[in-house]
């Protein structure tokens, strides 16, 4: 859907990338970068290690993610929890920074936290951990509240303060200034570019709706031409699906990640149904993607027909 778009891996720990599978937890696609590794810790030197194992993976960025603000996270004292804590987050910053042999090291936090004035630590935050040589910084315009909010409702109730982020873009003129949180629509990520902000780091809008956020992406924010419809996403798509396939991935693992493909056009529904009810089953493959890409030509086909 977009070639320039950076895709962001879900959060992985330090401790994972360590002592877990490396090339099951870091390996990706040739055609996904440019991609960047999201990697949760609060341990300089096991961050470092994780960087220096990330390395032969072909990341174009490694981010430090200070966001986080789930309990599993919070007892491990790193994601959001961190904000609390500047100068260790500069620490782990710093040895990622000595440890990456290319991939630029950047970091996602929050406004702030609990009780803390995000117009006040905020600031603060950015100018000690940008000591460190960090150049780049995507906050979530939300605080997080630790205690009392799921990891759900930390996305979704805690006031959106997108002036806040603005207002940091105009006090570190040189620093990249990447905003997160509440936007919708390519139309306002556009409208917060034109403000002055470097870039907008999209979340559950990308993929419940990735044809309206992605595909005119390139061209909207880059420059570039339109490549493909959501229906040549899809054809474009059966060869890898039938790859992964022949190396014991399942239909459905790849494809509930295509179900909001086609929302709002005629034969989303259909489209969602066909993969829903088929994926799971022994033997399904490319044939039930192109069977329910077939339903929602035909219902886009009829839709286009003249009135008798």
């Amino acid at each position: 859907m977009t070639r320039r778009t950076r895709l962001y891996t879900e959060m992985v720990t330090a401790r994972a990338v360590i002592h877990g599978d490396a090339n099951r937890l870091l390996a990706h696609h040739a055609i996904e970068p440019p991609v960047a590794l999201q990697l949760g810790g609060s341990v300089p030197a096991e961050l470092a290690q994780a960087v220096r194992i990330a390395g032969d993976f072909g990341y174009d960025e490694v981010n430090l993610n200070v966001g986080c603000p789930s309990d599993r996270v919070q007892s491990g004292c790193f994601g959001a929890a961190l904000m609390a804590r500047p100068e260790l987050v500069a620490e782990c910053a710093a040895a990622m920074i000595a440890a990456s042999q290319g991939p630029e090291i950047t970091v996602k936090c929050r406004i702030g936290i609990d009780d803390q004035i995000p117009k006040e630590v905020l600031p603060a935050f950015l100018e000690t951990v940008a000591r460190t040589g960090v150049k780049s910084f995507a906050i979530h315009a939300r605080k997080a509240w630790l205690q009392g909010l799921s990891p759900k409702q930390n996305r979704e109730v805690p006031p959106l303060d997108h002036a806040l982020v603005l207002a940091m873009k105009h006090a570190f003129p040189t620093l990249e200034i990447v905003l997160n949180g509440g936007v919708c629509s390519l139309d306002q990520a556009v409208e917060f570019l034109a403000q002055g902000l470097d870039g907008v780091m999209i979340g559950r809008a990308a993929y419940h709706h990735p044809a309206d956020m992605l595909l005119d992406a390139d061209r909207r924010i880059f420059g570039e031409p339109r490549r493909l419809s959501a229906h040549e996403v899809v054809r474009a798509m059966l060869p890898y699906i039938e790859a992964e396939r022949a190396s014991g991935t399942r239909l459905a693992t790849i494809t509930r990640h295509m179900l909001g493909l086609f929302t709002g056009a005629p034969g989303a529904r259909q489209w969602r149904r066909i993969l829903s009810e088929g994926a799971h089953l022994p033997g399904a493959g490319p044939e039930l993607v192109e069977q329910a890409l077939a339903a929602v030509s035909v219902c886009a086909d009829l839709t286009e027909m003249p009135a008798s």
